[in-house]
């Protein structure tokens, strides 16, 4: 696995864990939608984040929740870019961008965007290509179906095989149109059709994906995954979701994307700091 990241003129050092300051910047996703819509609380927002410790803030301007519907390519557009631009003037923080669509891909890299992250593994009509010509690092993720109808039942014959057969096919794919394998990360998708039993297998299975050898992005963060195990609404849910990142940074995760950055910065430095003591 690489060691460093090389996200358009700035790097990522994955010798480390990073978090990863979720902002959306929708009207209806399904924790934070609408908080974030307009661009002065957007920005106030991702300072906080980077003060809190945030290596990366990933602004999306399409929701992907459950029952989420598609947006079109210019409202993604006007929500996104504005929010990319000045957080890139403004902070010294590398800004992903959470999308599947080829035009705020390449409209996104242009303004500085460092990362693309894409929940649809760039299986979009013409994503693959807009993709490679940024030449920035790509996280491909498995979903089943679309957010629309995706946790209508979800079935697997087995879920950590089948989700590494796919995200193998989508690292062949963006090697056929020349993207280095190592500016590529994968995520397993938790929440995007599966079960709770989906997920948790996932997640204790997940040192079987670690053996891409390519960085894994986590996302958790107040799902109902977690819901459905303590009972807790989404409000309720940050202690959960601390406890299964940290179980995913043990077995080999590297990126946290979360809504709770100073929370989950401070755990993840303790579990450094135990690790690394005499």
């Amino acid at each position: 696995m690489t060691q460093l990241l090389a996200c358009g003129d700035q790097s990522l050092d994955l010798t480390r864990p990073h978090v990863m300051g979720i902002l959306n910047v929708t009207p209806d996703s399904f924790y934070d939608g609408g908080s974030y819509k307009y661009l002065d609380r957007a920005l106030m927002q991702a300072e906080k984040m980077v003060q809190d410790g945030a290596s990366i803030i990933d602004i999306g301007g399409e929701s992907t929740r459950p029952g989420a519907k598609p947006v079109s390519v210019a409202e993604e557009l006007d929500r996104v870019i504005p929010a990319v631009e000045c957080i890139r003037q403004q902070f010294n923080v590398i800004v992903s961008i959470d999308t599947s669509t080829p035009a705020v891909i390449t409209e996104a890299a242009c303004k500085g965007a460092g990362l693309i992250n894409d929940v649809r593994a760039l299986q979009r009509e013409g994503a693959l290509q807009a993709a490679a010509n940024t030449g920035l690092p790509i996280c491909l993720m498995h979903m089943q179906g679309e957010p629309g109808s995706m946790q209508d039942n979800p079935q697997y014959s087995a879920v950590v095989d089948e989700v590494k057969q796919f995200l193998l096919s989508r690292i062949k794919a963006c090697e056929e149109v020349g993207i280095d394998r190592s500016q590529l990360i994968i995520d397993p998708g938790f929440g995007f059709g599966k079960s709770v039993g989906h997920n948790f297998s996932l997640a204790k299975h997940l040192a079987e994906l670690k053996n891409l050898e390519l960085p894994i992005l986590i996302g958790v963060s107040r799902k109902s995954m977690i819901g459905a195990i303590l009972h807790k609404d989404v409000d309720d849910r940050l202690f959960g979701s601390l406890a299964v990142n940290i179980w995913c940074y043990l077995q080999g995760g590297n990126i946290f994307r979360v809504h709770d950055v100073a929370a989950t910065v401070d755990c993840l430095k303790l579990v450094q700091a135990i690790q690394e003591a005499n």
